[in-house]
């Protein structure tokens, strides 16, 4: 459900983008765009995990059981146009803390076990294909790279639990700015980014669990 609550905001946005390309071209002159190479956006984005997981048939926990919770989260992200339509995006945000939560297991469910923190920056690059326009869409493509820290979890009657700490993946991006000003930009971002990790106990790893979360921000960018 929460995925089709994401394609619902995303559909509507794309709907939002729709509207402001109709008047793009024709007003992209009215207002002389921002020469600087650096860009800046500050996004609020909500976290929508695709809770993928291995069973621990000793634990009796099927597939997909070992879940992390969706949450909004704050958003910085730093952009250098190297030409108008080619830049770099290093997209950066604090630790976030996750809780854990087993779905079905031995000990029935659903059973929250604890928590963990992840720092996710992402670095992709991006073509903007219209960079004259107030309507800027853009695709990028990177990778993500996710430190895991502060695990606690805990089994009850079983034992901890401990997580891989370090997780690359690829990430993909669509999205576009909306001049409001020469320098204020109205932005709109949807990213897919590969996260996962072993859970181990006593050393051996038990289960994979692919995070994988859809990443749908609405923020504001400056130009300089």
């Amino acid at each position: 459900m929460a995925f089709h609550r994401l394609a619902a905001v995303a559909v509507a946005a794309g709907m939002l983008a729709a509207g402001f390309s109709q008047t793009a071209f024709a007003q992209s002159t009215d207002l002389a765009p921002a020469t600087g190479n650096w860009m800046v956006r500050l996004r609020a984005v909500n976290l929508t995990a695709a809770n993928k997981s291995d069973a621990v048939p000793a634990l009796a926990i099927p597939a997909d059981a070992i879940q992390i919770n969706n949450k909004v989260l704050p958003e910085l992200d730093i952009s250098y146009f190297f030409t108008p339509h080619l830049a770099a995006e290093l997209i950066l945000t604090y630790p976030q803390q996750q809780d854990v939560t087993v779905m079905q297991s031995a000990l029935g469910g659903p059973t929250k076990i604890g928590s963990f923190r992840h720092l996710p920056p992402i670095l992709t690059m991006q073509y903007h294909f219209t960079p004259e326009s107030r309507f800027k869409p853009y695709v990028g493509a990177g990778i993500n790279y996710t430190r895991i820290s502060n695990v606690n979890l805990q089994v009850p009657g079983v034992g901890s639990l401990d997580l891989s700490k370090n997780s690359f993946g690829p990430a993909l991006q669509v999205g576009f700015d909306y001049r409001l000003t020469e320098r204020l930009y109205f932005n709109v971002d949807l990213k897919k980014t590969w996260i996962s990790a072993d859970v181990k106990m006593a050393g051996q790893t038990i289960s994979k669990v692919k995070v994988d979360p859809w990443l749908l921000g609405v923020g504001l960018g400056y130009r300089f």
